[in-house]
């Protein structure tokens, strides 16, 4: 029998604006239940230095400082079989997606979604944008109401290590635009 994983309950503030979608939390980030716990992950690292605070910080201080500066987190997938880490280790027969046309309609404040690497926009694109089309008539709401806009940043992973973290940096400094 396949170990299906679960994902982690978003980070969410009242109204967030910036919504930042990962494909599935790392074995690491499972076992401590953070977001982006592996550390060699530049995502802390990127968000301390956009917005000024310690990437050193207690998770609960560094969750606190996002939900502040209106930034959601959240993945694509909600549950899946994945051996590992790697996002090409996904078994894309058991992703099960999170529920975004709830989200979407209850936080109408989010004006951005920002896929964290290319991964988790296909992963998106194949098992949420799908869905939703098949759904639409009985979801009664549908992801394609979400007026915002979408970017995909380079994946703050450390299986990303072609892109230097600086270069990453600057990609990310995009947000910023919209807060």
């Amino acid at each position: 029998m396949k170990k299906i994983d679960q994902g982690l309950l978003p980070i969410l503030g009242e109204a967030p604006v910036v919504l930042i979608l990962g494909s599935m939390p790392s074995v690491k980030s499972l076992e401590n239940q953070q977001y982006y716990a592996h550390p060699q992950n530049a995502f802390w690292w990127v968000m301390s230095e956009l917005f000024g605070f310690d990437k050193l910080e207690s998770y609960d201080v560094r969750t606190t400082y996002l939900k502040q500066k209106k930034i959601a987190v959240w993945d694509v997938i909600k549950t899946c079989h994945r051996p590992g880490s790697l996002d090409s280790a996904i078994d894309s027969t058991s992703i099960q997606a999170n529920d975004f046309s709830t989200l979407l309609s209850e936080k109408t404040s989010i004006k951005l979604v920002i896929f964290n690497g290319q991964a988790a926009q296909k992963i998106y694109k194949k098992h949420v944008l799908s869905v939703n089309d098949i759904h639409r008539e009985a979801a009664n709401c549908s992801i394609k109401n979400y007026a915002g806009d979408f970017l995909v940043m380079p994946s703050t992973s450390p299986a990303n290590a072609a892109i230097k973290r600086e270069v990453k940096l600057d990609q990310w400094r995009a947000l910023s635009a919209y807060l």
